[in-house]
């Protein structure tokens, strides 16, 4: 089967020579199609190493280390050079300040810690809101399109460059607010929520088309975070926020926004963070354009193959499903899932272990499916 065309044009990994058909794999798989296999994304550790890691750094501060762009570039050669991509793994980077980056952009300030950071609440009264305003003048936004445009230029035929991890809606709204805050306004000030919401949605679909031109003018397919590298205009659609209300107030402030935002795009993961977050899995489901779901459990609450009748559910509503899976969780998902739509990064330990997995998927067959 030729590769289709929407392929053509886009940046060649040097080391993948397959690297099309790989992008192929994915493409189909947002409209639950398959090519030859199931997507099976890989990667092991390259032994020995081929790139030397970077020595640590003297930081003043944890803001430093954040907002070093050339320790951000170094550590993302030297971990791509280090690893091998197997199956339809594909080495991608994206600029990460932390996941409430996009409220900064807004005016909020951030704290930074060792693995991430946050937002400091920059609404202290709804008078307050009017000053909440996006600039491209914003030291967060500067450095992010500085951390972009450096990282493009070093993954020139070694890795692709995706765009950061975005918080919309709900989840930006908390960062300006504070959580539990937000809980009170839904009740008290619905109608500051509704057009603060408005605004930020909007700005967001600014973004979007930004950042799809940016990448198109390099040649690159669209990545972010989820590590799923297509030609389509896709991205993450989110509201962590949600687990905190109900489903009735989820559907009257949030979802319609979602609903705009997966209709912005060509395909879309949806992130649903967390068991609290299950109460609003059949609302997401009847999006016709949402195309994915990724369902993240959390820690100390099993593993992917521990929750399939959540994506059982996903999968009769016609939905894509995203699985993190260690190897031995592979049967028991073959033979109660089907393989159409499904876009999993497998866990192995070795290269003898994952030639293995990509021979058991390859014999993926919806017939072999228990109903």
């Amino acid at each position: 089967m030729s590769v289709p065309s929407a392929q053509t044009g886009l940046m060649p990994i040097d080391a993948i020579p397959d690297w099309e058909r790989r992008i192929a794999r994915q493409d189909a798989c947002w409209e639950r199609e398959i090519l030859d296999r199931p997507v099976c994304a890989i990667t092991v550790p390259r032994e020995p190493p081929v790139r030397a890691v970077p020595a640590a750094r003297p930081y003043a501060s944890l803001r430093d280390y954040w907002l070093d762009t050339d320790r951000v570039v170094e550590t993302t050669v030297a971990a791509v050079r280090n690893t091998e991509y197997l199956g339809d793994a594909l080495p991608f980077a994206w600029p990460n300040l932390g996941p409430e980056v996009f409220s900064a952009f807004f005016g909020c300030e951030m704290e930074f810690g060792e693995t991430t950071t946050w937002a400091i609440p920059c609404i202290h009264d709804w008078a307050e809101a009017g000053a909440c305003r996006f600039s491209k003048e914003n030291p967060y936004w500067r450095k992010l399109e500085e951390m972009t445009e450096a990282l493009l230029d070093a993954g020139e035929g070694l890795f692709y460059t995706g765009i950061s991890d975005l918080h919309p809606g709900g989840d930006a709204l908390a960062a300006f607010r504070d959580p539990q805050q937000l809980n009170l306004d839904l009740l008290l000030h619905p109608g500051e929520v509704r057009q603060l919401l408005g605004y930020v949605n909007r700005v967001y679909a600014e973004l979007l088309e930004f950042y799809f031109a940016k990448l198109a003018a390099r040649r690159q397919p669209v990545t972010t975070w989820p590590g799923i590298v297509s030609s389509k205009r896709w991205m993450v659609p989110s509201n962590d926020f949600s687990c905190m209300i109900s489903k009735a107030m989820f559907d009257k402030f949030f979802l319609p926004g979602i609903r705009e935002e997966c209709r912005l795009l060509e395909a879309s993961v949806y992130h649903l963070d967390g068991p609290a977050a299950l109460r609003h899995l059949d609302s997401l489901l009847e999006i016709p354009e949402l195309s994915m779901i990724q369902w993240v459990y959390g820690a100390g609450q099993g593993r992917a193959s521990d929750w399939l009748p959540v994506y059982r559910r996903c999968q009769a509503a016609q939905k894509g499903i995203q699985l993190f899976l260690d190897a031995d969780e592979l049967p028991v998902i073959m033979e109660n899932l089907r393989p159409e739509g499904v876009w999993m990064a497998v866990t192995v330990p070795d290269h003898d272990a994952a030639r293995a997995v990509l021979r058991t998927v390859e014999t993926w067959r919806s017939s072999g499916v228990s109903r």
